[in-house]
C-alpha cells in the first residue's frame, strides 16, 4: 500500500502523522521535496519518532536550503523543480508519502503538490482545528476529487470538536482514521500508542 498524506495547510500534524503510519505499518518513508531545516528534517523526524527495525527512510528527491514554498526555495537556490526527477522509491515494503504544506503548494511555475499524487496512492487528509478549518478542510478534500481521486481518511490533529468532525464527516462521508490530541511531547512511546490506536483503521484503506 501506497499512502500520500497531505495536510488542509502548513504546520498542521502530517509529519506526526506519518510518523504514526509509519509505525502502525513499519512503512517505508519518503518526502520528495523538503524545503529547509535540512540538519533537522521531516525525515529526521521520522527517524526519531519511530521504534520498529524495518522501516526504510529514503533519500529526498530535493532538498532545499530555505525553509519557504518549494518554488521559492528552488529559485533561492538556482534550480527549478522538475517533477521528472521525482522518482518514486522501489520497495516492496508499505510506503508512506508525505507531502509539503497543502495540496496546492507550488513547486514550480505550473506544477504544485498535487501533482505528485499518484493514481494507486491512498490519500490521507490531516485536518487540525482552528477557526476556518472546515472551509479548508472541504476545499482540500473537493479539490482532490475534482483531479480524479478520493480521500481514503481524514486523520484530526488537536484537541476533540466534535462539531467540526462531525460536519466535515457528514458532508464529505469520509471516514476518520482517528485523533491525535494535544499532547505535551511526541516521543517514541506517545508515537507507538497511537500507531497501536490508527493501525486497524490504516489497514482497512
Amino acid at each position: 500500500m501506497k499512502i500520500f498524506v497531505t495536510g488542509i495547510s502548513t504546520d498542521v500534524g502530517k509529519t506526526i502523522a506519518s510518523s504514526i503510519i509509519v509505525e502502525a505499518l513499519e512503512a517505508d518513508y519518503w518526502k520528495p521535496i523538503q524545503a529547509g531545516d535540512l540538519d533537522h528534517s521531516d525525515s529526521h523526524k521520522i527517524k526519531a519518532g519511530i521504534s520498529n527495525q524495518k522501516t526504510k527512510i529514503f533519500e529526498n528527491s530535493y532538498k532545499l536550503n530555505t525553509p519557504a514554498s518549494p518554488h521559492l526555495a528552488a529559485e533561492i537556490d538556482n534550480i527549478t523543480i522538475d517533477l521528472k526527477q521525482i522518482q518514486e522509491p522501489i520497495t516492496d515494503n508499505h510506503l508512506v508519502i508525505e507531502g509539503a504544506g497543502g495540496i496546492f503548494v507550488p513547486l514550480n511555475n505550473t506544477k504544485t503538490i498535487i501533482d505528485l499524487i499518484q493514481p494507486d496512492y491512498k490519500i490521507i487528509v490531516v485536518s487540525r482545528h482552528y477557526l476556518g478549518s472546515i472551509n479548508h478542510t472541504l476545499l482540500t478534500i473537493e479539490a482532490i476529487r475534482n483531479r480524479g481521486f478520493e480521500v481514503a481518511g481524514i486523520i484530526f490533529s488537536g484537541s476533540e470538536n466534535k462539531s467540526t468532525e462531525d460536519i466535515i464527516q457528514n458532508k464529505t462521508g469520509i471516514k476518520a482514521i482517528g485523533r491525535i490530541d494535544e499532547e505535551p511531547y511526541f516521543d517514541q512511546n506517545v508515537i507507538r500508542e497511537y500507531a497501536d490506536l490508527f493501525r486497524e483503521n490504516v489497514l482497512k484503506l
